[in-house]
Order: C-alpha cells, then sequence, then structure tokens
C-alpha cells in the first residue's frame, strides 16, 4: 500500500527564520524516520510529504496515495491542526487520526472544556480572556491557572501560570494576549496528581493503554506539567505508570472525553485531581507526538512493553478499519 507522510519539521521553519519556542510544537526528522521505518516494515510504500502547502501541491497535480499518515501540526491559526485532514477529506484520501472538526475544537481548550462539560465530564471551572479588560470579569476563587487558549507543548505554560492575586493574572494574561497573539485560558488550580492518560482506537472500541503520572524532579516546576519541564523532561521530569484508585478514575474521565469528543486511532488525554482528590480533564491531544525518545506517548507504550512499531501498526489498523466499514466512494 502506498502511504504518505504529512509533518511539519522545526527545522524547516526555523530556516524561514521562526525562534525556536515558536516551533516547540514541531517534529524533528527522528520522528519521521522513525515513522517512515515502522511503516516500510510492515510492508508499505512510504512517500514523504511534509505540510499543508506541498500536500496541496502534489494534490493539485494529481499525487494520490492509498492512506496518509498525518501528523501534521500546522502554524498558523488557531485551527491549523485541522488544515491538512481538510484537503484529505475534499480528496476523499483516507488517513489517521481525528478528522478536522475535532482537530479544531480540540486544539481550542475553552472550547473542548465546554462540550465535554456538556456530556458531564469533568473539568475544571474556567474562564476565557480574551483581552485585558476581561480579567476584571473573572470571578473564580484564587488560585488560578493561566495558559493560552490554544497552543500545545505546554507553550505558554510556566511556574508564573500559577495566580494567587487580580494582578498576577492581569500580567499573565496580558503576556499570554502579546506573546501568543490568542486568548488566555483562566482555569481553578487543581493542585492534585497529574497523569497522562494513552488511548488506542475510536469511539466505543477505544482502549485505555495505561495511565502515567507525570511527576517533577527537584529541579522541575511542582505546579504544573510547565513547557521548562517539557523540553528538559530529562532533568526536569519523572514518569511513572499508575494503577491505583485515582489513576483508574483518571483513564475513565479520559475514556469519557475521548468518546465524547469523537477521537480517531490514538493519542493522549491529560487528567489533574482536584483539591477533593477527584480527577477532572485538562487536555486532549488527538495528534499526540510520535518522538520514539521523547515523546509522552511512545514513553508511556515503553512502559507497558508496547513497542515502538506496534503502535504505529496498531495506529495504521484503527484507521484502516474504518476505511473498510465506510465502502468505496462514502465519506469517512
Amino acid at each position: 500500500m502506498l502511504v504518505g507522510m504529512t509533518y511539519d519539521l522545526q527545522e524547516d521553519y526555523l530556516d524561514r527564520g521562526y525562534g525556536k519556542d515558536e516551533v516547540a510544537e514541531l517534529d524533528s526528522p527522528v520522528t519521521v524516520e522513525a515513522i517512515r521505518q515502522a511503516l516500510v516494515s510492515l510492508g508499505h510504500e512510504v512517500e514523504l510529504v511534509g505540510g499543508v502547502m506541498p500536500l496541496a501541491r502534489l494534490l493539485t497535480e494529481g499525487r494520490r496515495w492509498n492512506m496518509v499518515f498525518n501528523f501534521a501540526e500546522g502554524m498558523r491559526g488557531l485551527a491549523r491542526e485541522a488544515q491538512v485532514p481538510a484537503l484529505l477529506d475534499a480528496w476523499d484520501i483516507p488517513y489517521t487520526f481525528s478528522g478536522p472538526e475535532v482537530l479544531a475544537l480540540s486544539l481550542h481548550k475553552g472550547w473542548t472544556n465546554a462540550v465535554l462539560r456538556a456530556h458531564g465530564v469533568p473539568t475544571a471551572e474556567f474562564r476565557i480572556v480574551s483581552s485585558v479588560e476581561d480579567v476584571d470579569a473573572v470571578d473564580l476563587p484564587f488560585p488560578l491557572f493561566v495558559k493560552p487558549v490554544a497552543e500545545g507543548s505546554s507553550k505558554g505554560v510556566s511556574d508564573k501560570s500559577l495566580v494567587r492575586d487580580r494582578q498576577a493574572l492581569r500580567e499573565v494574561c496580558a503576556h499570554i494576549l502579546d506573546t501568543f497573539c490568542q486568548p488566555a485560558l483562566v482555569e481553578t488550580f487543581l493542585p492534585g496528581r497529574e497523569f497522562t492518560v494513552g488511548i488506542l482506537g475510536s469511539g466505543a472500541q477505544c482502549r485505555v493503554l495505561g495511565v502515567m503520572e507525570v511527576l517533577a524532579t527537584a529541579r522541575g516546576d511542582a505546579c504544573a506539567y510547565t513547557y521548562a519541564n517539557k523540553q528538559e523532561w530529562r532533568e526536569r521530569a519523572l514518569y511513572e505508570l499508575a494503577v491505583d484508585d485515582l489513576a483508574l478514575e483518571a483513564a475513565e474521565v479520559a475514556r469519557a472525553a475521548w468518546q465524547a469528543l469523537g477521537c480517531l486511532d490514538a493519542g493522549r488525554i491529560d487528567v489533574r485531581l482536584d483539591v477533593l482528590g477527584q480527577a477532572r480533564f485538562i487536555e486532549v491531544n488527538p495528534l499526540a507526538g510520535l518522538n520514539p525518545e521523547s515523546s509522552d506517548l511512545p514513553i508511556l507504550c515503553g512502559k507497558i512493553g508496547l513497542g515502538y512499531g506496534e503502535l504505529i501498526a496498531a495506529i495504521m489498523e484503527s484507521a484502516m478499519a474504518r476505511v473498510e466499514k465506510r465502502g468505496a466512494g462514502k465519506p469517512l
């Protein structure tokens, strides 16, 4: 089977003048090559495509694939992750992972929280701050936690994200509005344990791969899984499998969120315990990082004995099952 691979490389955007922090969500050649090798080992012919612009060019030139392994993050706009799958839908080409509607929704943390709360999935109380003037209308009790509404890889999350008074709230929100050119998400701070839950599969067929607790070392920021902790994970973070009752509760919250959002194939959901020890959804990653050395999902899979090649094979199997189910000429 001919498989195209769509992705965005950090080095391509660095060469265009973007800063290191701006491209933190994007991938490295290590990830691309690891996925390519895994697909080749499954017997597929693989073509490296790249991001939305080369994809658009190739599509208009008439190029087609039996399947696209899509992990392109995009760079511009609040729907940047949705651009590649939207194009593939328009050309009726199947692909891995969630569709454009899910990726557009899930990138916006505030909208995601609103949808999940409507489905009965517990989240932190939250407000969206679109201007500095909105800070005065935030009516949640301190302490609060503040982060960009539509960033991944913990971008914009630091030890300053935990705020204890309105002046600090105003300063952090102003920084996010100015630096990221997007609203700030203000949430009731969840002081308990933090878990990341690996999910494999789609809909009612999805299953929890495992629950991994995210901890900080003495060098790390203890308030959250911050950008610094994530970037320097070997020195600042610890990952441990968790199987106790609270971890199982986190797994159930993650499963409910995955199904409510309609996420496909594989990904991660982050869950944190509130002041009463109850598990609450904090974030979904339907395009989870796949760096075999440093991304959370492969790290979790390694801890449960699921090899990297097996993970890629399972993702492909899930996507192919969807193709077989739809029938010729019908939408996914």
